[in-house]
């Protein structure tokens, strides 16, 4: 149970080089989303780390009614269905919706479920029953031990392909704490774990009508999650994020992502993992 499969050819977990799922917030249009996968996938061959792409196709929990969402379940699934077979990487995307399961499902390799859904029972069966992995981020009004019953509602469907993923906990006033003590906890419940770096370091609704961010944090962040023994990172990047539609204060510029991957191959390997 200590790892996963999500494509034949890509899994994590314990012992494996670190898994990185990054792409923007929001599938904006089909050219970013193109763009931004095949310039990770270079970087990520570069440095011999396996890479998933990811992308919302509807963003179900923005602060305000009049955020921008997406393209839509359609329209999106077709730009992930684009990348998966233009750039030739693995796709992920959260779901919202028990009814979303099957369709997202039938184009990308890995489902999500938000944090805020993640005690959705009828939305984690549904996931689990596509057979795909299933990428649970841990509530930020819970603690890591109670992810135990959450991956129970997926094992339950007959799915052991689970991860957990960590994004931080939040004390209200704006704000959100890492406690890296949740990655040791998460793995001891028997499945691999991911760190969200970027929503870790968001300040939820701290704009008013949209969230701001603290994006100078997420290297600091990030090595520290993987020398806790996370098996991979979560990463929302975009080439200008301050003209991005969704999460714009906490993405991470394009630029900088091969310097912060750099070094977190580095920390991983000294950790023990596998070059």
């Amino acid at each position: 149970m200590g790892t996963v499969a999500l494509t034949d050819a890509v899994s994590l977990g314990d012992g494996l080089p670190l898994l990185v799922v990054a792409g923007p917030c929001v599938a904006e249009s089909r050219r970013l989303c193109l763009d931004i996968a095949a310039r990770m996938k270079d970087i990520c061959d570069f440095l011999g780390l396996p890479y998933v792409f990811k992308a919302s196709f509807d963003k179900a929990n923005r602060t305000s009614v009049s955020s921008f969402r997406g393209p839509g379940l359609q329209k999106g699934l077709e730009m992930l269905g684009e990348v998966r077979k233009r750039v030739g990487v693995p796709t992920i995307t959260d779901i919202h919706l028990p009814e979303q399961a099957v369709a997202a499902g039938a184009v990308v390799d890995v489902l999500q479920i938000p944090a805020f859904l993640c005690r959705q029972t009828d939305l984690l069966v549904a996931a689990a029953r596509t057979g795909l992995a299933v990428n649970i981020k841990k509530g930020q009004f819970m603690a890591p031990e109670d992810m135990a019953r959450v991956a129970e509602k997926v094992s339950s469907a007959g799915n052991s392909r689970i991860i957990l993923c960590e994004r931080g906990t939040s004390f209200g006033y704006h704000d959100l704490v890492v406690d890296m003590r949740s990655i040791v906890r998460m793995k001891a419940i028997g499945y691999p774990v991911l760190f969200d770096a970027t929503h870790s370091v968001q300040r939820p609704t701290a704009r008013g009508t949209e969230s701001g961010g603290d994006p100078d944090m997420v290297p600091a962040l990030a090595s520290a999650a993987v020398a806790a023994g996370a098996d991979g990172v979560f990463l929302e990047t975009h080439p200008e994020p301050a003209k991005a539609l969704s999460d714009s204060a906490s993405m991470l510029p394009l630029g900088s992502v091969p310097g912060l991957l750099e070094r977190l191959k580095a920390v991983a390997v000294a950790s023990g993992r596998k070059p």
